[in-house]
């Protein structure tokens, strides 16, 4: 019964943190990426400071995600046996390993490079530059983080579902 609990708030928020990369892979950063370089700039600094100011429920979502997991794949260790086992640790390594770690390590600091950025006193070499360290390298770990979500999401909707 507690596994049931701990698996199925895993699905649902990391279901939401996947669909969350999955937006910004497809929708956010393509429609962003059309603008000049300031305008991307500054952009980007809005969206993500919104989320940087602590929104309490992207935070709760976000932090969440990852605590369930880990509180499923714990108490799972002990319930499932052979493959299911094996799924539910597959699943917290991948997203701990491939969506969060590169989060902290790549993304965010990306992020509060681009914060920093001050596109009112920068000339267009500035921006563009600024620009062209951020935005290529972001969208890759980006894409990565959300593919690997969304394989993570899938495996634990197998689990829960057992399919």
């Amino acid at each position: 019964m507690i596994f049931d609990v701990a698996l199925i708030l895993a699905v649902i928020l990391c279901s939401l943190v996947a669909g969350f990369l999955f937006a910004f892979a497809v929708v956010v950063m393509p429609g962003i990426g059309k603008l000049d370089d300031g305008g991307f700039i500054r952009a980007f600094q809005v969206i993500d400071g919104v989320i940087q100011n602590g929104q309490p429920l992207f935070v709760f979502v976000w932090i969440g995600s990852l605590l369930a997991l880990l509180a499923a794949t714990a108490i799972g260790v002990f319930v499932l046996t052979g493959v299911d086992r094996l799924l539910v640790i597959a699943a917290a390594a991948v997203y701990a390993l491939c969506v969060q770690l590169p989060t902290f390590t790549v993304n965010i600091p990306l992020n509060e490079r681009i914060q920093r950025t001050d596109v009112g006193t920068m000339d267009d070499s500035a921006r563009r530059r600024a620009r062209e360290d951020f935005e290529g390298r972001w969208n890759r770990w980006n894409l990565f983080r959300s593919t690997c979500a969304s394989v993570v999401m899938i495996v634990l909707v197998v689990l829960l579902f057992g399919i």
